[in-house]
């Protein structure tokens, strides 16, 4: 059943907010700082050039002007170097917000359990981790300095403004009416509207990844036209919401227009009758002009970049969100006495109403050795899943030593029980980083890892050996080798109980037999669950169990299941057959 990852609320948002800010005080106040500077220097233009139009009506010297001017021009360098120093600290001071935005993320998501994550799907993750990180970069680096710098501007100026004439500068009310309801208009229809594109493009990305993932299964069941219809649909109905939200700024716009242009009508027309009366002077009528018309700019900019901030948010709460899903921490007191594993009347479905497992009853002793073969959706997998604890029965339990394997913690429950599975990832980095994974390990330690899954010679020709660049941008790792490396991995892990899903199932018939054969050696006295789709592996086991229909029809070694002449029996013919028939 698919997982809708969480929003975090409006209080989660402004909390993270507050405490990023808290930890970043003194970088938060100098940049805060060096704004209010920057915009006190900024209201000097205009009362000089308000004192310059006075002084040239009243009278004055050329030398009077000279210096006037001077000073205009040295306080427009002093405001832009301290604005580019504040822009400068917010970007900064942005980089940090997404930084623990973004490490938080990561950092949550690697201990969330593995079924949440699957049930959730890549895309919806792969987005709040790519789409809506860049999203968030976008509303912390550039539209949150901007609007704070616009937003101190803005206070300041209405400051200077009633200051310089508070009978002109009344002219500036005349906006306050339009922008409210622009806003009041504009904004409950796009917020909710941003939620659903990013949403509706995890979706397009979701579709995307599967369709070039599962490009050769597309390909062999024909699905291409049926996976493009699914892409043109989602892309559609993203693309539907942006020209959505297009249309709504395009109204806003036009209504910020208005409100700029009233209040400079207003301004001349009071400033005329006030002119008249005696109340203000030209200089001043002059100097709350200039600051109304410099108004227009941190204003415009404010709302305009309030909208890309509106666009962080929405990125931010859904990134805040994934870290609203609690990890399972598991009871750090319950502690395995031995490391038998039992399975009692176990029941599961990935969907309500579709059970893949019905009642399942197993008993591996210590150091067995089990096979479980059967036909496919069969449940083989899904049984894996279980006794290497990534999900939990529906009903019935599942345990290792007396202890339900999911009340394990997971760092426990991974130094008891490993599942390796066909699908395996090689990360881009270096070899030794890739096996070291588990755990930290010697030169000698990794040597023998690899010799001991038969990928030494293949690890001895690289370039630079262990240290050598593999997987995304480095050297490129055949999918046998992929597999190859999972398994070292393993054995760098050294858990005591693997459970191996078809892992060997990529590699050539030999290379499978020569792996399986290092495998027993390295693993003596370890438990070996593998479900395997070649009958070649069952014959040496200790015992074979047979699914069928999400059940286990028979339990035995090859001889006796032979013997038996049941479901096992049936499969190995059809195996020898289909051998025979390959051969011809």
């Amino acid at each position: 059943m698919k997982t809708t990852l969480p929003l975090a609320d409006k209080r989660a948002v402004r909390a993270w907010i507050w405490s990023v800010a808290s930890k970043n005080k003194k970088s938060f106040l100098g940049m805060m700082s060096l704004f209010g500077a920057a915009t006190l220097v900024g209201l000097v233009g205009p009362q000089l050039l308000g004192n310059l139009v006075d002084s040239v009506s009243g009278g004055t010297t050329t030398t009077h002007i000279d210096v006037v001017a001077l000073i205009f021009v040295g306080v427009l360098v002093v405001h832009a170097v301290l604005r580019r120093q504040a822009q400068f600290r917010a970007a900064v001071f942005g980089e940090r917000l997404l930084a623990e935005a973004r490490e938080g993320m990561v950092e949550h998501v690697v201990r969330l359990p593995l079924s949440t994550v699957e049930s959730a799907g890549t895309g919806d993750l792969l987005s709040r981790a790519t789409s809506d990180v860049d999203k968030l970069d976008e509303g912390l680096r550039q539209a949150a300095p901007e609007i704070t710098i616009a937003t101190v501007t803005v206070a300041l100026t209405a400051v200077a403004m009633f200051i310089t004439s508070p009978v002109v500068a009344l002219g500036m009310l005349v906006a306050v009416p339009v922008l409210v309801v622009a806003t009041r208009w504009y904004r409950p229809r796009v917020i909710p509207k941003y939620e659903e594109a990013l949403a509706n493009w995890a979706e397009v990305h979701s579709s995307t990844h599967e369709t070039a993932d599962g490009g050769r299964t597309v390909e062999a069941l024909r699905l291409r036209e049926r996976r493009l219809r699914l892409n043109d649909r989602n892309l559609d109905k993203a693309v539907g919401v942006e020209w959505y939200c297009s249309r709504l700024w395009a109204w806003f716009l036009g209504g910020l227009d208005v409100a700029f242009i009233l209040p400079l009508a207003a301004i001349l027309l009071i400033g005329g009758i006030a002119y008249a009366e005696g109340i203000a002077g030209i200089g001043a009528i002059t100097a709350v002009v200039l600051y109304a018309r410099a108004l227009v700019e941190p204003l415009n900019g404010a709302l305009t970049w309030m909208d890309e901030l509106q666009v962080g948010n929405a990125a931010l709460r859904r990134i805040l969100g994934v870290q609203q899903i609690m990890p399972d921490p598991g009871d750090e007191s319950a502690t395995p006495k031995g490391t038998a594993i039992t399975v009692r009347d176990a029941k599961f479905a990935y969907s309500p109403g579709r059970e893949v497992l019905h009642g399942i009853n197993l008993d591996i002793v210590e150091g067995e050795r089990l096979v479980v073969v059967g036909p496919s959706g069969a449940g083989k997998s899904t049984l894996g899943r279980l006794l290497a604890g990534i999900n939990a029965p529906d009903s019935g339990s599942v345990t290792i030593g007396g202890v339900e394997v999911t009340a394990l913690p997971l760092a426990k429950r991974r130094n008891e029980i490993v599942l390796v599975t066909q699908e395996q990832h090689v990360f881009g980095g270096t070899l030794r980083e890739n096996l070291t994974l588990p755990r930290a390990a010697t030169d000698d330690e990794l040597w023998d890892a690899l010799r001991t899954v038969d990928a030494a010679d293949w690890a001895k020709a690289l370039p630079d050996g262990l240290d050598t660049v593999v997987g995304s941008g480095g050297e490129a790792v055949a999918p046998a080798m992929v597999q190859q490396i999972a398994l070292a991995r393993l054995v760098i892990a050294d858990p005591h109980t693997l459970v191996l899903d078809e892992a060997t199932s990529l590699l050539d018939s030999s290379a499978s037999g020569r792996l399986e054969r290092s495998l027993n050696a390295v693993l003596s006295g370890r438990t070996v669950i593998a479900i395997a789709h070649r009958l070649s592996t069952a014959r040496d086991a200790d015992r074979i169990a047979v699914m069928d229909g999400g059940r286990i029809v028979e339990l035995g070694n090859h001889d006796e299941l032979m013997a038996a002449r049941g479901s096992y029996a049936s499969l190995v013919g059809s195996f020898s057959g289909e051998k025979r028939g390959a051969m011809r």
